[in-house]
């Protein structure tokens, strides 16, 4: 078995952790941009009706292209393409992280057209998930501990999160009771603070899924 290819234990069940891969090539991160930027245009575009035919006619070609290539998610590269933001994964909010020399989490975040709100400003749902991803990944990275789940997460809204504005992350550890981590982190512009949140983390007991 290679290297990339997904264990027999991960389809058995229990919280597996993303098997590195390279599957996708050196494209797979262009293919990925390309989905987002799609995702731009539609939740922008106002186009001629006869543009959005012809849209329509080829966004269901490249869906009939992939359709044969459907893999589960032990198998597909989505967030198993560690040498990409995100992990390769589509759906999150774009956010390229690192540990600071205090042992914290750093890094920065756009939003996109595609999680606009209304007057410029990230949808709340958007900004909550933006943290559920920072805080998972401080945890899990602190910790050392990759298998746990979101017990509970708590955001306060200071100020509206612009689209399409390099923002700021901060995140850090403040406590590990038992099977408990918690973690808090910021959203930040430019030292201004738009939001915090805090949040529990449970580590996973064996076979947990």
């Amino acid at each position: 078995m290679s290297a990339d290819e997904p264990t027999e234990k991960a389809v058995g069940g229990g919280f597996n952790p993303p098997t590195p891969t390279t599957h996708g090539g050196p494209d797979y991160g262009r293919f990925v941009e390309a989905v987002r930027t799609l995702q731009d245009h539609a939740r922008a575009v106002d186009a001629p009706d006869h543009v959005i035919t012809e849209a329509a006619d080829l966004i269901e070609k490249v869906s009939q292209l992939l359709d044969p290539y459907d893999a589960d998610e032990w198998s597909s590269p989505s967030g198993r393409r560690m040498d990409l933001p995100n992990r390769g994964n589509v759906l999150g909010v774009p956010m390229t992280l690192h540990v600071t020399e205090a042992k914290r989490i750093g890094g920065v975040a756009q939003f996109r057209r595609f999680h606009l709100g209304r007057n410029g400003a990230a949808h709340g749902g958007a900004v909550a998930h933006l943290f559920d991803s920072l805080l998972g990944f401080t945890a899990a990275k602190l910790s050392r501990n990759r298998a746990q789940r979101t017990a509970f997460l708590h955001v306060d809204y200071r100020k509206i999160a612009p689209i399409e504005a390099e923002l700021q992350v901060d995140a850090g550890i403040d406590d590990i009771v038992g099977r408990k981590i918690f973690v808090s982190g910021r959203l930040l512009d430019d030292g201004q603070v738009l939001a915090e949140a805090h949040s529990l983390f449970v580590k996973l007991r064996p076979g947990q899924p």
